[in-house]
């Protein structure tokens, strides 16, 4: 599968940010899909993941900030950040697996930069 993202830019601290990832060209179906995340130094970190059937994780540190969401036909899933920290500033990765676990994701979009100034 192809994932594309879109979305990301250049937000103040507290503004709001929606991040797409539409997925294409699977011959099986996808189950879990999410979000990872990427600061320079730091390693990848896991944001938050949707399941086809809507089993939700969100990592403590965006806990009732983000939401994601997802459609499954065609397979599109997204995440609305809100009040945005300049500590949110990472390169964001649309993830997918077959699974119903994004922990070693089979598929991975490009990323998309998402940047908060203070």
């Amino acid at each position: 599968a192809q994932l594309v993202e879109s979305g990301g830019g250049l937000v103040r601290a507290g503004g709001s940010l929606t991040l797409s990832c539409a997925a294409s060209g699977s011959r099986f179906t996808l189950n879990a899909m999410g979000w990872y995340r990427q600061a320079p130094g730091d390693k990848r970190e896991l944001v938050a993941t949707i399941t086809r059937s809507a089993g939700i994780y969100y990592a403590d540190s965006v806990k009732g900030r983000f939401t994601i969401s997802r459609h499954n036909a065609p397979n599109t899933v997204y995440l609305q950040m809100n009040s945005l920290q300049p500590e949110d500033t990472a390169v964001y990765y649309c993830a997918a697996d077959l699974t119903d676990d994004l922990t070693s994701p089979l598929y991975w979009g490009q990323g998309t930069q998402v940047t908060v100034s203070s």
